[in-house]
């Protein structure tokens, strides 16, 4: 009898093969080469840590997410990380609290959830972003959305579209211009996650139905925005949110929902997300949040992105054609070989008198010292 199951992945898990990872690992570099420039230093935190850590250095992050298992050598809980942020927010507040602000990290690596989101199964994803730690200012927030837009663009997104929100919108109108119970809170956020203005209506948000209308190309949602009768109490969310859009300004279309709140478990003030034309779904989400920690009894502001490039990757890795690749048959001229290899040539060598050059995925054949392109 036959184990037919012994090769099969778990659901949400998959491999990637020769051509998929090679997009990857282009795409990873050409991000992280943008973020580089702009003099983002890379660190690299475990895949692992206590359940803890990961879960207490942010307000609003969900371990119910992470997959979690008990460390035999402490016998506390420890967890697989489903985001990089909280692990580079420790950094800060930890083996760098004594560096110099505003601290600029980035990252790359694997994520991992126990369920995937809404219609996408992947449990698995390729994070990579950047965090600006110090400030949360407009100055930092639009540092951070440019680089993002350009990283996006360096790795080969076209059609390029940012959608900007408030996450704490509901809160600070609910604070004093339009009041709310305590209880009531919670569901005008659904409500008006849901654009339900219905809803909105019974849940006695009411007076928040004209944010229903504050949604669409920036320049028209930000004035819809500013003619509410509580735009007072935003007037400087309203000026920063320009200054920001106009730094942007010709490098990806912007648009604007004030009360979006999916995906912002942890952002204060500002948040946005990232998308790119042909591409289902978003490719990324950045915004301004609070690193929690001795540095500050209020938390030390930081802004940032996450890119999750995996459905670009996946469109290149079916679209690309193979790269050029240069068979080396039995006895060749090996000083022949390294001077092609110095200028950009991939070689394959031939291990039997057998191997087929095109079977083995070359385009071009080594003859007399010279590249010759296989029939």
């Amino acid at each position: 009898m036959h184990d037919t199951d012994r090769d099969l992945l778990p659901e949400g898990l998959e491999d990637r093969l020769p051509r998929s990872a090679a997009t990857a690992t282009r795409v990873t570099r050409a991000v992280m080469d943008v973020m580089d420039s702009h003099g983002y230093d890379r660190v690299q935190p475990p895949s692992i840590e206590f359940e803890r850590s990961l879960a207490s250095r942010m307000a609003g992050v969900e371990t119910r997410r992470m997959f979690r298992f008990v460390d035999p050598s402490s016998l506390r809980t420890l967890a697989l990380r489903s985001d990089m942020t909280p692990q580079v927010g420790r950094i800060a507040a930890t083996g760098l609290a004594g560096s110099g602000r505003p601290l600029r990290l980035c990252y790359a690596g694997q994520v991992l959830t126990i369920k995937g989101d809404g219609l996408d199964p992947a449990r698995e994803r390729l994070q990579i972003g950047a965090e600006l730690i110090g400030s949360d200012s407009v100055a930092a927030v639009a540092e951070v959305v440019a680089m993002a837009i350009e990283s996006l663009a360096a790795a080969g997104a076209t059609g390029i579209s940012v959608d900007f929100t408030l996450p704490d919108l509901v809160d600070r109108l609910a604070a004093s211009a339009l009041p709310l119970p305590h209880d009531k809170i919670e569901a005008v956020r659904r409500e008006l996650d849901a654009k339900d203005a219905g809803g909105l209506v019974a849940a006695g948000g009411e007076a928040y139905l004209p944010l229903l209308y504050a949604i669409g190309p920036f320049d028209a949602a930000i004035e819809q925005l500013a003619a509410i009768s509580a735009a007072e109490a935003l007037g400087g969310r309203i000026a920063a949110l320009r200054e920001i859009a106009a730094r942007v300004l010709g490098t990806a279309r912007l648009t604007l929902d004030p009360s979006e709140r999916h995906g912002f478990e942890y952002q204060s003030w500002f948040g946005f997300t990232l998308y790119a034309e042909g591409l289902r779904g978003a490719l990324g989400r950045g915004g301004t949040y609070s690193i929690l920690g001795p540095a500050c009894d209020d938390g030390e502001p930081a802004i940032g992105f996450s890119l999750y490039p995996d459905p670009l990757i996946d469109a290149f890795a079916h679209s690309q054609a193979r790269r050029d690749t240069l068979f080396l048959p039995l006895g060749h001229n090996a000083e022949a070989a390294a001077r092609l290899r110095a200028v950009g040539w991939r070689t394959v060598a031939a291990m039997s008198e057998s191997d087929d050059a095109k079977a083995l995925g070359c385009s071009h054949r080594l003859a007399d010292g010279n590249a010759v392109q296989l029939d």
